[in-house]
Parts: structure tokens; C-alpha cells; sequence
């Protein structure tokens, strides 16, 4: 034993398995320190294990700043989102200008739709939009590509 450390202690596991450590010099010298530190010890595990998954809310750019002693300069975003930049003749999706492609499918008729830009096999990628026969949108279609 290290001879700096207090002859008794006590180490409990939480749920989450962290270790929590409680030493002392005699068993009234325990008593006290774990009645006055249990409260505190709870406190902290939680916080320090709630960090650790995540759990805790982010911190604004605001409160940030704060701790950090700093003001902010300016805050807005550094470009909008695809989806609200409008596209001429087609459509967007969050990955960008959706290709307007006008095709022939396996049983012969002719199909015009939109697809998303993001790379086959995606797990985001986004649904093709096919444009209704009959539809106004069908006659003004100009396609990107043709298959």
C-alpha cells in the first residue's frame, strides 16, 4: 500500500460502470466523509456520466464565446441550405440540383423525372421524383439527360 493514501476505503460502481473512490483514516472518519460527500459524489457521477454519452445539451455560440472570454464578431451561416436555393428548370434535394432525366422504361413508356446527385448506393439518397403524364410539367420538361 502507498503510504500517502488513507488505510480505508471504499469503491462503488455505478450503473454506467464508473468507479467512485472514498478513502479515510478510521471508520468515523469514513462515516462522515461518505454522509457529507454522497450528495456531491451522485452530483458529479451523473454530470461526468451524462457528458460521456452525450447526453448533456451543446453549448451555444454564445455561451461558448462567454467561457471563453470572447465576443462574437458576427453570427450567421456561412451559405443556406441547397433546398432553399432555387434551381431553374428542376428541382433541388439536400445534396443539390436534382438531373432531370427523361427516359424509356423496361415496359416502353416514356418516364420524366428527377434524381438526386448523391452517389449510388447512399443510404441518403434522396427518392426519385417522376413528373405525371398529363401533368402541365410534363409538356415544359427539359431534360438534363436522356436514356
Amino acid at each position: 500500500m502507498n503510504h500517502t493514501e488513507a488505510p480505508i476505503s471504499i469503491t462503488v460502481k455505478t450503473a454506467a460502470g464508473s468507479l467512485v473512490t472514498v478513502r479515510a483514516s478510521s471508520g468515523e472518519e469514513l462515516d462522515q466523509v461518505v454522509a457529507l460527500a454522497l450528495a456531491s459524489i451522485t452530483s458529479a457521477t451523473q454530470e461526468l456520466e451524462s457528458a460521456v454519452r452525450g447526453t448533456v445539451s451543446p453549448m451555444s455560440t454564445a455561451q461558448v464565446a462567454q467561457s471563453l472570454g470572447a465576443h462574437i464578431v458576427e453570427n450567421h451561416p456561412t451559405s443556406a441550405p441547397a433546398t432553399s436555393i432555387p434551381s431553374i428548370g428542376g428541382r433541388g434535394c439536400p445534396h443539390g440540383k436534382m438531373t432531370a432525366i427523361q427516359g424509356t422504361g423496361k415496359d416502353g413508356r416514356i418516364y420524366r423525372g428527377y434524381f438526386c446527385p448523391a452517389p449510388k448506393g447512399a443510404l441518403d439518397k434522396c427518392k426519385n421524383q417522376y413528373v405525371n403524364a398529363g401533368s402541365p410539367e410534363w409538356s415544359t420538361f427539359v431534360p438534363d439527360q436522356v436514356k
